[in-house]
């Protein structure tokens, strides 16, 4: 066997191989953690009795996807191919060549049998266990999951807040729901929101509501808090400076008496000792942190008469002397405290303590939102109930109670005890609350001596490090306690793995030096404290690796421009290699995505554009609104500015504005007073008093257009082009209930010019989303809440650059989605911009654990390892709530250890350059000179401040010496107001030629007209042909297939094709293409997967669907259910494609047949999430998606 002889970590890569031990695997970013998880997914499958005694589990489809590729690529090459030389791959190959073995001798034939590789997600098994116990599981029929449940939520919400009306309650939650609004200042939407967002992370909460009721407990817990807060000031406080602290405040104290000044410090007189850890002993506390610290919380540098130091000017010659002495010692101690960071941070933490006790106020409003919330459970069990939905975190609830107790397992976890003997976990770091205790129930008893402990093992992969998910409930705390205490009885071998496989040494040692000071020191499982483990490079340096650009004074279009060259920089310097652009959030591209576009550089942009931020689809938005309401101005005037028509500003005030007023525009009114009064012409329906100069008409501008007198006040060049756009609107408007309302904007679109209107292709699959996204909204030609077709259009993402290679163009994303992924140079902009706060929450939470340094409680109640904090959210009206404001506080450091992590995902996906731009402000110092104002707390580059001050300072002083005593301004850029619009005398083009038809020898079906429109009939048949062999092997279940059957084969798909009418000089060509798209779909673990063996599967199954009013007859390819319980309808394309760029290719296919298996999903029946797919034998292409099908009701 090879080895890697040079691999810092090789001992514990060994080490994690052991298919008889569990391990918990801490792997930071490129240390080739999917290669470790694949080697021992394939050292388990060599010694099992059959391939689903293993579970590997991820929580993503993404990541499940790829770990079945590679294990089945590993086993295909190594059924194929001799050992690589490469140590790592070598490893691979022989542990894959076992498995084969196994394979062989057991009679798996896992080549033509994948499905039975137990590879998925947590939710898909979830599923699969509420699947098989529904009743336990309280489902009943199994729902439907959902991605998305916010409307359902909200729904419950409602369902809750309306118990106010109910008589039969008002003894009951009524009166907790009257308590709760009286709370919020009876705001109804606030609280229907912030129930929704309750209900959205209810997995986490609902477990600590049954004591939540118990005040005596949540007291002590709030006293524990101020104990531990106090006994850990106490400790950190040297004990070689405690007479000399005691001495100080004693002086300040006894000054502030004499001079009749309230303040904390007086509460230090006559102190012998440091003070406890009493109630009254944090006043005492607070005057101590009063004395070494300013009101910011850092050493003070100076003291004065406020803190009890008078001048030294004051008094006699020995008061002078003496306050000079004081404050002399003052600074000397501060100064031997500097380095004392644990000390600063805990008397500074003093001051924001909670109080021991809830006021009843404060406790009243708890009680009812504890009560409530239970109630708003069940009433969002129902919501799921009667639409035979669920969000993932019901599925997952539902398969814990499937599984039962410990204690009292039910039959399908006796089952699974006997059937699962190894589980694998990769990205254990984002495990949620409920998915540690599913775990846990999986593994009840593999512990216990004598039962099985020798050969069930549990394997968790992970690196806390890159803990990123908190606001999907991901807890990295369970991954620490994991590693200390195992999970159930089950004791894990913590191993870590150094080597880095990913990044040139340069940056791996960045990397380290950063991020020592990044990440806090120790560890903490409370607070989400995660320590940095260094990495060790395997790459040798390249030199010219990580580069800080320095930004002042919220130069946001410098820095987008520095971003767009250094992305053409990357591409000039190396053509092939990938560049990716990564954000915080998506607002941080407003100015970088024109930038890049201004430059001419391609770019595909992952999930980051807003559908409705493309122009085309907020042109289209305007004109469904308009069409639905005829008095909807804003809209009807944005169809008038849209560049079908393009109006000005003055045109547009002349239409809807006074009369007297248009000829004083038309006679060169200013364009800012015109914004102004036409802003006030938008109100003329509601307004009540009518504007002094502007008198705008209240007529519907639709009304007013018609109007022949109020159209000629407009200008020679609007008349005409309100003219065109008045007679299409008029036909439109005429018929606007016949047909769906997709099909009124779709023609109104096409009839005022809309595509002539786009940039790019882009723009019309743009378009085209935003028209199927309508056509799924609307019902009976009508959007019943346009609120909530808006909000889900805000959901959609426009579609990437299909015209950009995704080999070589820069990649844009957010750090959350770059996760897992890898590139040549990679740039991080934005580290100074702030994220917008979060929402408030209904009620706060958090478990503390309680400290090994805290006195011994003084009940004996309070001996538990950990205490519930609760505290409901601030009474409307209020500007402290000291509970509340405390456990923001411990949220606010969650939040930024997750940031210190986020930047450590983003910089280690670079291989071999980084690029970091920052921004903060410039301040002038005594000297005339620049200094760097700290950046804010909450930006991503006040965590890398450490490391990237020097770079800040030096650029500093640059700038002060290139401008003297003034500051760098950077003028804001001009706006480009010029209107995009068509040609005044625009025509639509003219039609193409009619077809002259006739009537083919055999009726092709209906569905294949999209596909060959374009084709001809020699590669009509081809498909055809291919469609029909394609059903018979799916039938056959591949038993009996493979490529050497295919080739005897070639004569019976000449013979076929000459029968439908191939001419003579195609037959060759045609066969060949037949054969080469069975043959591939039976090579390719995608065709193997597609054509296996499946549940409830259907091969060319025809259905009759009732459409718009008429019977429709379809037919589709394939459909099954996969071992995931999704539902999926998979369409064939014998599309061949002869250029370079596949994948814009198959994207343009995806887009370009989405309708039409959507129209499939539809008639099938199928409501909810349905799984569709494209599958080109010729290209081994594939591309699926989810999409939402409404059922019928």
């Amino acid at each position: 066997m090879n080895e890697f002889s040079g691999v810092a970590d090789l001992e514990q890569r060994r080490r994690a191989l052991d298919p008889q031990r569990s391990f918990i695997v801490q792997a930071p970013a490129g240390s080739g953690k999917t290669e470790l998880l694949i080697q021992r997914y394939l050292v388990l499958l060599s010694r099992v009795d059959s391939p689903e005694e293993i579970a590997a589990i991820t929580f993503t489809r993404r990541a499940a996807a790829e770990m079945r590729k590679r294990v089945l690529d590993a086993l295909a090459w190594a059924r194929s191919h001799d050992a690589p030389r490469e140590p790592h791959r070598a490893l691979t190959w022989e542990h894959a060549r076992a498995a084969i073995e196994r394979d062989r001798a057991l009679g798996w034939k896992l080549q033509d049998n994948a499905a039975r590789l137990r590879i998925q997600t947590i939710d898909a098994l979830c599923a699969s266990l509420t699947r098989q116990m529904p009743v336990l599981a309280t489902f009943g029929a199994q729902p439907q999951s959902i991605e998305d449940a916010h409307a359902h939520y909200l729904e419950a919400a409602s369902a809750t807040l309306a118990l106010l009306e109910d008589k039969a309650e008002r003894q009951g939650h009524a009166a907790d729901v009257e308590r709760l609004l009286a709370h919020l200042d009876n705001d109804a939407d606030t609280a229907r929101r912030l129930i929704a967002g309750m209900l959205e992370k209810r997995d986490h909460w609902l477990r600590n509501l049954r004591s939540a009721d118990d005040r005596a407990t949540l007291e002590r817990a709030l006293a524990g808090v101020r104990r531990e807060s106090m006994a850990r000031a106490r400790l950190l406080v040297p004990a070689q400076e405690a007479v000399e602290l005691l001495a100080l405040a004693g002086y300040a104290a006894e000054n502030l008496a004499v001079d009749g000044v309230e303040s904390p410090i007086r509460e230090c007189a006559d102190l012998a000792a440091l003070p406890g850890t009493g109630d009254a002993d944090l006043y005492a506390w607070l005057g101590v942190a009063d004395v070494l610290l300013n009101s910011a919380g850092e050493w003070r540098k100076t003291v004065n008469v406020k803190q009890g130091f008078p001048a030294a000017t004051d008094g006699a010659g020995k008061a002078r002397t003496a306050a000079r002495e004081w404050k002399r010692r003052h600074a000397a101690m501060v100064g031997r405290l500097a380095g004392a960071e644990g000390l600063r941070a805990a008397l500074d933490a003093l001051r924001c303590l909670p109080p021991a006790r809830y006021m009843d106020a404060q406790w009243e409003a708890l009680g009812a939102i504890t009560r409530l919330l239970p109630r708003a459970v069940a009433e969002l069990k129902l919501v799921f109930a009667a639409r035979g939905e669920a969000d993932f975190v019901e599925i997952a609830q539902g398969a814990l109670a499937a599984l039962g107790q410990a204690d009292g397992p039910t039959d399908l976890m006796l089952a699974l005890d006997c059937r699962i003997r190894h589980i694998l976990v990769d990205e254990f770091q984002d495990t949620s609350f409920t998915q540690f205790e599913l775990l846990e129930k999986l593994t009840a008893g593999w512990g216990t001596p004598g039962q099985h402990d020798d050969d069930r093992t549990l394997f968790l992969v992970g690196d806390p490090m890159q803990s990123i998910y908190r606001f999907r409930e991901a807890q990295v705390g369970l991954f620490l306690k994991a590693q200390t205490q195992g999970i159930g009885q089950v004791a894990l071998e913590p191993l870590r793995l150094s080597a880095n496989f990913r990044s040139q040494a340069d940056i791996v040692d960045w990397v380290n030096h950063a991020f020592v000071e990044v990440m806090p020191h120790a560890e903490d499982a409370g607070t989400g404290a995660v320590p940095y483990s260094p990495s060790e490079p395997v790459h040798d340096a390249e030199g010219d690796a990580v580069h800080v650009h320095v930004f002042f004074n919220g130069d946001a279009q410098g820095e987008a421009a520095r971003v767009a060259a250094l992305v053409e920089a990357a591409r000039t310097t190396d053509p092939a290699g990938t560049v990716a652009v990564l954000v915080r959030s998506r607002g941080h591209l407003a100015t970088i995505v024109p930038s890049l576009k201004a430059r001419g550089l391609r770019f595909r942009a992952i999930e980051i554009e807003r559908l409705g931020h493309r122009q085309v689809v907020q042109d289209l938005l305007a004109l469904t609104r308009a069409l639905l309401h005829p008095g909807d101005r804003v809209a009807w005037l944005a169809v008038l500015r849209a560049p079908w028509c393009g109006l000005t500003l003055a045109d547009l005030h002349a239409l809807v504005g006074a009369p007297r007023f248009a000829s004083e525009v038309n006679a060169g009114g200013g364009r800012a007073s015109v914004q102004h009064d036409l802003f006030a012409a938008l109100e003329a329906p509601t307004a009540r008093t009518p504007d002094p100069v502007v008198e705008p008409d209240g007529r519907t501008v639709w009304e007013l257009l018609r109007d022949n007198a109020r159209v000629e006040r407009l200008s020679a060049d609007a008349r005409a082009r309100t003219g065109r756009v008045r007679d299409i609107l008029g036909y439109v408007m005429l018929n606007r209930q016949r047909g769906s309302l997709r099909e009124g904007v779709e023609s109104t679109w096409l009839a005022l010019g809309g595509p002539a209107c786009v940039e790019n292709d882009n723009d019309l699959e743009d378009a085209e989303t935003y028209l199927d996204f309508l056509e799924k909204s609307e019902a009976a030609g009508e959007i019943t809440d346009l609120a909530a077709f808006e909000e889900g259009l805000a959901k959609l993402y426009a579609l990437p650059d299909l015209q950009a290679d995704p080999q070589t163009a820069v990649q844009i994303m957010t750090i959350h989605k770059a996760k897992g992924l890898e590139f040549d140079t990679v740039i991080i902009p934005g580290l100074g911009r702030v994220p917008r706060r979060r929402d408030p929450s209904l009620f706060l939470w958090t478990e503390r654990p309680v400290s090994s340094h805290v006195a011994a409680p003084a009940d004996p109640a309070d001996g538990a390892i950990a205490q519930l904090l609760l505290a409901p959210i601030k009474e409307a009206g209020t500007d402290a709530d000291r509970i509340y404001d405390y456990l923001v506080r411990l949220e606010a450091e969650k939040e930024s250890h997750e940031d210190g992590r986020l930047l450590y995902v983003a910089a280690t996906r670079a291989r071999k350059h980084l690029h970091l731009l920052g921004d903060t402000r410039l301040v002038s110092t005594d000297d005339g000179n620049f200094g760097v104002r700290l950046p804010s707390a909450a930006s991503l580059l006040a965590k890398l401040w450490p490391a990237v001050e020097p770079e800040f300072t030096a650029s500093a002083r640059a700038a002060a010496r290139r401008t003297g005593e003034h500051a760098p301004v950077h003028e804001a850029s001009e706006i480009n107001q010029d209107l995009r619009r068509l040609p005044s005398g625009w025509p639509l083009p003219e039609a193409p030629p009619a077809v002259r038809w006739h009537a083919p020898h055999h009726a092709a079906p209906s569905q294949d007209a999209i596909e060959f429109s374009w084709a001809g009939e020699t590669a009509r048949h081809v498909g055809s042909v291919v469609h029909r062999w394609l059903q018979h092997i799916a039938d056959d279940e591949m038993k009996g297939w493979n490529s050497a059957r295919i080739e005897k084969m070639n004569n019976t798909f000449r013979d076929e094709l000459a029968a439908r009418g191939v001419q003579e000089q195609d037959l060759a060509a045609a066969t060949e293409r037949v054969a080469r798209a069975l043959s591939n779909s039976l090579d390719d673990p995608r065709g193997k997967w597609l054509l296996g063996p499946q549940r409830q599967a259907r091969n060319e199954y025809r259905l009759t669907a009732i459409v718009e009013g008429e019977p429709q007859e379809f037919v589709v390819d394939r459909t099954f259910s996969d071992s995931e319980g999704s539902r999926w309808i998979v369409d064939y394309k014998t599309s061949a494609h002869e250029g370079t760029d596949i994948d814009a290719f198959l994207d343009r296919e995806r887009a370009r047949y989405a309708h039409q298996l959507e129209r499939y999903a539809r008639a099938l029946g199928g409501e909810g999430h349905v799984a569709l797919g494209l599958y080109f034998p010729l290209l081994c292409g594939w591309r699926d998606w989810k999409n939402f099908i409404e059922g019928r009701r």
